[in-house]
């Protein structure tokens, strides 16, 4: 069934079992009884016992079926395919699909043929049990649902109880999905560091990871130092900070402290638009406009600046991540009570002092949660990189020359067609357990500065 058809269906039932509710308590309440609960939620619970269980019934077996079925279809693969290796086995359920949607370019096609029709009959059954069993838990719940609607029903207590599980049940999703993205990328990691040496990964000096195909190709072995790509992701990341975190956090204060309300309500919405520009526009104008202007300035002053450098690509990052500081500090800020300034020009202080030694001790935590969010956008940034500091892992600290960083050597790894058991495209996920470690390290030494350096008020 087509997935714009369901969706009518599922609205109509929705709206059928909450005013099928709804109506049924306005006729206990007709009738004289007085009713625990308001209508509405009479409604909704109707829909939660008739509709939210068959809902669970196609997602759950949406997300099944189709692992079942290729397993059946691939288990019924004749003898002499039965023995081929899984990325083959990939290539022949890829041909079965195909051929099942009517596609007959495929070398096996005879052999094929009768589990391409055997697949789209699996298909056809999945699909009509699915809705049958979803129809069917539906009725019945309606109709379990109906029989509870009595005056003492208590529906908004279900109702309230039904939302909490919702909620814890998203707040565990979203820590399952983390633990799943960290075990996915520690698995493909550990699975690289089979073939590499951590040591060599983590100390190493040079970036090379070109794998060849014949054992007498230059550069069979690779070389895997992922020093070089940290480096250079440092260096442009301290150097967009370097832009980003005075600008923004002088920005912030002024538009909070000094601005008048006509000026900050043209000024704010104006600086936020940088944060809305697209990236590659950055990388366009760091390639055509600021890197040639820093190419010619070094040359008149007889220094050697390349064309593709560290320092180009920083500073359009550090424009592209000013609105992160300065927004973020600014509401902070915004959000100090007034009563803290008060107290300080009671006290004589000046205005340039109460922000020093009051405003900003007090709003550090969000400061600070701001600049850590700049860093992390720097640190993750690809296209500015590509298109004005280059793809030459260069280890130096030189901001004037080509350097790279972990991201971009993890999108060039993995762009094009790859195969996952070389130790090549391994090394992105090794380079990406890197930067989630690195990261989570900035995180424990901001809460760190934050916790040391906070005031607190009563």
């Amino acid at each position: 069934m087509p997935f714009n058809t369901l969706l009518t269906i599922f609205i109509v039932v929705i709206a059928f079992a909450f005013f099928a509710g709804q109506r049924r308590a306005l006729k206990l309440k007709s009738d004289g009884s007085s009713l625990h609960s308001l209508p509405f939620y009479h409604g909704t619970w109707l829909i939660i016992v008739g509709v939210l269980p068959a809902i669970i019934i196609l997602l759950v077996w949406s997300l099944l079926d189709s692992s079942v079925i290729r397993s059946v279809v691939l288990s019924e693969l004749p003898a002499s395919l039965m023995s081929v290796s899984a990325a083959e086995k990939n290539l022949l359920f890829s041909e079965i699909a195909n051929l099942a949607d009517g596609q007959t370019a495929s070398p096996n096609a005879d052999v094929l043929a009768p589990i391409a029709d055997r697949y789209l009959l699996l298909q056809s059954m999945s699909g009509k049990l699915k809705l049958g069993l979803a129809l069917i838990v539906s009725v019945i719940g309606f109709g379990l649902g109906w029989l509870r609607l009595k005056p003492d029903f208590r529906a908004r207590n279900r109702f309230e109880s039904t939302v909490k599980i919702i909620l814890m049940s998203c707040a565990s999703l979203a820590i399952l999905t983390t633990v799943g993205i960290v075990f996915s990328v520690l698995f493909e990691a550990m699975r690289f560091f089979d073939s590499v040496s951590i040591l060599e990964f983590i100390f190493g000096t040079h970036w090379s990871p070109q794998i060849a195909i014949r054992e007498d190709q230059v550069g069979s072995s690779g070389a895997f130092g992922a020093v070089p790509l940290f480096v250079g992701t440092m260096l442009i990341s301290a150097v967009a900070m370097i832009v980003a975190v005075p600008i923004g956090l002088m920005s912030a204060i002024y538009l909070s402290e000094y601005a008048g309300p006509k000026f900050r309500a043209y000024a704010k919405p104006l600086l936020e638009i940088l944060a809305g520009v697209p990236t590659v526009v950055y990388g366009f104008f760091a390639a055509i406009t600021v890197a040639p202007m820093l190419r010619d300035f070094g040359e008149s002053i007889g220094m050697s600046v390349s064309s593709e450098s560290a320092l180009a690509a920083g500073l359009v990052m550090g424009v592209m991540i000013i609105p992160f500081v300065s927004s973020l500090s600014d509401d902070v800020i915004n959000a100090v009570p007034q009563s803290l300034r008060d107290g300080s020009f009671g006290l004589g202080a000046t205005h340039s002092e109460t922000i020093r030694r009051v405003i900003i001790p007090a709003a550090l935590p969000g400061i600070v949660g701001a600049i850590l969010l700049a860093v992390s956008r720097a640190i993750g940034e690809t296209m500015i990189v590509v298109m004005a500091a280059g793809l030459s892992a260069n280890l130096t600290i030189n901001p004037l020359e080509t350097v790279t960083t972990v991201t971009v050597q993890i999108v060039t790894l993995l762009v094009g067609d790859q195969e996952f058991d070389s130790p090549k495209t391994l090394a992105a996920f090794a380079l990406g357990l890197m930067l989630f470690v690195t990261t989570l390290c900035l995180n424990i030494v901001a809460l760190y500065v934050v916790r040391k350096y906070r005031e607190q008020y009563d």
